[in-house]
């Protein structure tokens, strides 16, 4: 009882602070002169919000919250589920989409997926398209990070929900207290979305497209309110379009790494990137998988000097989005543009996803780095005594076996979530498995793209929207949290 009495004050807390989130797209709708329905849809959302918030705060007016890890971990998932609920009520009443469509947009906004269900983007409301965008930037960080930051200023049981939510920051922090950790990684967050902001507004976008595209780049979400994405720009004419493309190129790079070497490069080293073994593996992968894509174009058509530019821009700006797990595009990543094998892989950069402690997704650079490592450490016992030790390192800091052990349960979690999921969507429809495998990946893995178009996901079962949901909140949590919710011993 008193675990429950914890979680549904905190509950009340957060849902008042997003009471007043909500009110921030009206303002968006006011500019805009937009009709009493899109009001509407926001103040029913506002309602049940202020309601559920003071409700909970009535029940537990007495009550002094403690906290365990798990009982964080439990808050940690209720609270992004009833906030994704919530947040698509716009969706539902200014959109009129049905409740299963908008508790998906909602939840692929929060989690950064990108995984869209609407169509018709550039003619839809700009209050529900702004609210889209920045469900998106708040999930960047972590919805319980934000709400750490704007009520608290000093460690004590709360930060327990920091640990909940942390696989979006790394555990370790360039300061004792997490507050000033936390108000750190925002403001650097909050800066580099004013900077995007401010260059994109500089060549040409109006201020309203250059805000969302800067609050969708950084959290590496995607949501564009474009159907042709990025790639609207070039299709409208826009002089400076391929800058815009270079523009968004850099600041999804930058979603894509580690915080806490954002705050050494700002603070403290000029070459903490270059230092840094996972930032050092992130920018080799984007480069490999980008040369054995040029050179696989050159085989299959060859190259003109005169489209080189183009070529490499196209190339580089959908491997950084895939691997960042932004999910934005100027090329469409089933196009005869890219060949086979570049097609496949997109889907191992949908696993692998960014570095640990960034607003990316997938599996994280640094796990894959410990597997590697491993896999060598093996191999390299086989050629000595049997009593010789081994330890599998990274930057010359031995990897305790416990961590090991938590990376490897996350991968297998992973790979056997993609698996049911892929296996669902072949049985509800009537994709095939390349399509299914890369429609769950990109759930799980918070990417947004996969190899059929938004009108057929629209179209598909709700049992397997329902399974992208489950699939992008055990994702975004790093499934931990979502298998400890089916566990019969927790709930005794």
């Amino acid at each position: 009882m008193q675990r429950i009495k914890s979680i549904v004050q905190l509950t009340g807390s957060l849902l008042l602070i997003y009471a007043g989130l909500l009110c921030i797209p009206m303002v968006v709708a006011w500019i805009y002169h937009e009709p009493d329905t899109t009001y509407m849809s926001f103040v029913c959302a506002i309602g049940v919000s202020l309601v559920l918030g003071l409700l909970c705060k009535w029940i537990t007016v007495h009550h002094t919250s403690r906290l365990d890890f798990l009982t964080s971990l439990i808050m940690c998932v209720i609270s992004w589920v009833l906030l994704s609920l919530i947040g698509g009520i716009p969706f539902m009443i200014g959109l009129n989409k049905s409740f299963i469509d908008a508790f998906f947009e909602s939840v692929s906004g929060f989690t950064t997926t990108g995984i869209t269900v609407l169509e018709g983007l550039d003619g839809m409301s700009p209050a529900i398209l702004f609210w889209r965008s920045f469900i998106q930037w708040l999930g960047g960080l972590g919805i319980l990070t934000f709400f750490l930051f704007v009520t608290s200023n000093s460690e004590g049981e709360l930060w327990k929900l920091f640990g909940a939510e942390s696989h979006k920051i790394v555990a370790s922090r360039p300061v004792p207290n997490i507050y000033r950790t936390i108000k750190y990684f925002w403001a650097i967050y909050a800066v580099y979305t004013f900077l995007e902001m401010t260059i994109l507004w500089f060549l040409g976008l109006d201020l309203y497209d250059a805000l969302v595209h800067s609050f969708t780049t950084l959290s590496t979400g995607g949501f564009s309110n474009h159907d042709a994405s990025i790639g609207y720009y070039q299709m409208a004419g826009y002089a400076n379009y391929i800058w815009i493309e270079y523009t968004v190129i850099l600041f999804m790079f930058f979603g894509g790494v580690n915080f806490l070497i954002h705050y050494r490069t700002i603070r403290e080293d000029r070459l903490a990137f270059f230092k840094d073994r996972e930032s050092k593996s992130y920018l080799r992968t984007i480069l490999s998988f980008a040369a054995i894509t040029l050179f696989g174009i050159w085989m299959v058509r060859g190259l003109e000097l005169l489209h080189l530019e183009q070529v490499v821009r196209k190339i580089l700006f959908q491997i950084v989005s895939i691997m960042t797990t932004t999910g934005y595009g100027t090329e469409y990543i089933g196009s005869a543009f890219f060949p086979v094998v570049t097609k496949q892989l997109f889907l191992i950069l949908m696993v692998i996803g960014g570095c640990v402690g960034s607003t990316a997704g997938g599996i994280k650079v640094l796990r894959f780095v410990v597997l590697k490592n491993v896999l060598r450490r093996e191999l390299d016992r086989l050629s000595l005594p049997g009593h010789a030790v081994v330890p599998v390192s990274v930057d010359k800091i031995p990897v305790k076996r416990d961590e090991i052990l938590r990376i490897t349960a996350i991968v297998v979690g992973w790979l056997m979530l993609i698996m049911i999921g892929s296996g669902i969507t072949a049985l509800f429809s009537d994709l095939g498995p390349f399509e299914a495998f890369s429609g769950m990946a990109s759930a799980v893995g918070n990417i947004g793209p996969f190899y059929f178009d938004v009108a057929k996901m629209a179209s598909l079962s709700w049992v397997i929207k329902l399974t992208y949901i489950i699939g992008m909140l055990a994702g975004r949590l790093e499934l931990l949290p979502i298998f400890i919710l089916v566990q019969r011993r927790i709930w005794r």
